[in-house]
Formats: structure tokens, sequence, C-alpha cells
């Protein structure tokens, strides 16, 4: 058991801070304070926009929002949390809820030394040890030779007919590149969640996930772009590829905002754009 003193918090991603803690530091940090520093003041250090702490505003919980957002980057580890409650002169906070932090920092590193190196998968569609057959139109129907695909599309249905266009410029061009399109591709009567999971970690080098006002209300979506997220944290491998095909009335999804777009909405980078997304989606 790793000792208080042993514990590195750089290490330690804030996902490993439990429903408890994160209740208790939200009683401290939701109430607006007039003489010490708020939610508003650790989430500007967090690097979200004005608008989106706007939108925070109107929840219920803000700070518990700020921090399921915040988690999704590659910076959040529970050291750099340490370090804005600091920053923010928030030392009470610190000093009340340290055993908080400690324990499920402790019973995080404990998790990581007892976690297995392979463990069959089993969900509500049976159990899942490799590789599922004939979950698309041309997967060979003994799986010996599952299709593959160089990018898996997120989309929300709303967004359908820009879909069509990017199969247009980007499989029946010169680029050739094969796109996975779930309402296309994938056979029906499959389990959506955990063929969606095999596509994108297995079947798929890359995703691209168009971006719009729709697209913020889509349960999938958020589902698929925080799966593909967890599997390259940081974006060391160019996995996403956010594009953004018409103007947005709401704020930019904060958990892509540190990823490079593809934007459609620019009339002067119009003529790029296509050629772009293909070279991003060849890259091996």
């Amino acid at each position: 058991m790793a000792s208080k003193s042993s514990i590195d918090y750089e290490a330690i991603p804030v996902t490993a801070l439990n429903c408890s803690f994160r209740k208790k530091l939200g009683l401290y940090l939701n109430p607006t304070n007039a003489v010490a520093a708020d939610w508003r003041t650790v989430a500007e250090m967090m690097d979200f926009t004005y608008l989106e702490i706007k939108n925070f505003e109107k929840r219920e919980y803000p700070f518990e929002r700020v921090l399921t957002e915040w988690e999704t980057r590659p910076e959040a580890t529970v050291a750099n949390l340490l370090s804005f409650l600091e920053k923010a002169e928030r030392k009470d906070v610190i000093s009340d809820l340290k055993d908080i932090i400690d324990d499920d920092c402790r019973k995080y590193l404990e998790r990581q030394l007892r976690k297995p190196v392979q463990v069959p998968v089993v969900d509500s569609c049976g159990p899942r040890t490799q590789e599922r057959e004939g979950i698309t139109l041309c997967d060979d129907p003994q799986g010996l030779t599952p299709e593959t695909f160089d990018a898996f599309i997120c989309y929300c249905q709303n967004d359908f007919q820009f879909v069509h266009e990017m199969i247009k410029q980007l499989e029946q061009t010169e680029y050739n590149l094969k796109l996975c399109v779930f309402d296309r591709d994938v056979l029906p009567g499959t389990c959506v969640w955990t063929i969606t999971s095999e596509l994108i970690e297995k079947r798929c080098k890359r995703m691209v996930v168009v971006i719009s006002d729709d697209y913020l209300d889509s349960d999938a979506c958020d589902f698929q772009t925080k799966f593909a997220l967890s599997l390259c944290p940081g974006a060391r491998s160019k996995r996403l590829i956010p594009v953004v095909y018409k103007t947005m009335k709401r704020p930019f999804p904060s958990i892509l905002r540190f990823l490079t777009i593809c934007d459609y909405t620019r009339p002067c980078t119009q003529a790029w754009f296509w050629t772009r997304l293909a070279k991003a989606l060849a890259l091996p």
C-alpha cells in the first residue's frame, strides 16, 4: 500500500477522485464568495472561456460539471488540481480535503497494481474476448478478414447531409479513403455501444468528429468522442480530428478545444479544406 509521502500526484488522473470528494469540493467552491475565490476562478485557471463559464453558471452544481469537462484533458492530474486551488488561495480546501484526496489516490494506485494484463469483457451483448464477426457489410462472415477503415465518422442525424458530402469528397475522388459511416456500414441488430467501441478502437485508424449545435445534444456523439479521447491522451496519435462545417450558436466543446480544427465555415480556407482533411486521414 502506498504511503501518503510516496504519492506522486502528477501521475494520478483526476478521474481517480471519487464522488464523495467531488461533492465536498463543490460545497466549498460552488457558493459565490465575497472574500475567497470560488469555482469561477478555478475554471479560468483550467483555461475555460468566458462563454463556457457563463454556460456552467446555469448548472445546479457548476464546479462538478467543470471538473467533469476538464478531466478529459491530458493535463487533468491531481497535482494540477491542487496547484489551481493553491494559486486561488484556497489552501483551506486542500487542508480540509487532503485526507480524502490521499485515500482516493492510494485506492487508485492499488487498483492499478491489481489490474490483470488481460480481462475478457462481459456486457449485455455477451462476452467479448476477441473481435466480433460480421458487424459491417463487407466483413468476412467467418471473421477471417475483418473490415478496416481510415476513419470513423462521428456525427448526429441532423448533420447527415454534410456526411454525404464527406463521402463524395474523400471516398469518390483520388483520395480513395475508406470511411466508417454507422448508418451505411454497420449491420442492423448489433449492440450499438459495444460495436461502436470496437470499430473506433480496432477497425478505424482515426475518428472525424462533425461538430455542430446538434452534436452537443447527442448522447451517442458524446460517448464516441470521450471513448476516442481515452485511447489517445494528449492527442499524441492525432486520432481525433474535429470538423466544423457551419456556424455554431453554442460554445465549441471544451474537451476538443486543444485539438487543431478543420474549419469549413471560413470562405478563405475552404479551397484547402478537403486536402487538409484527406492528408490527415491518410497518415500511417
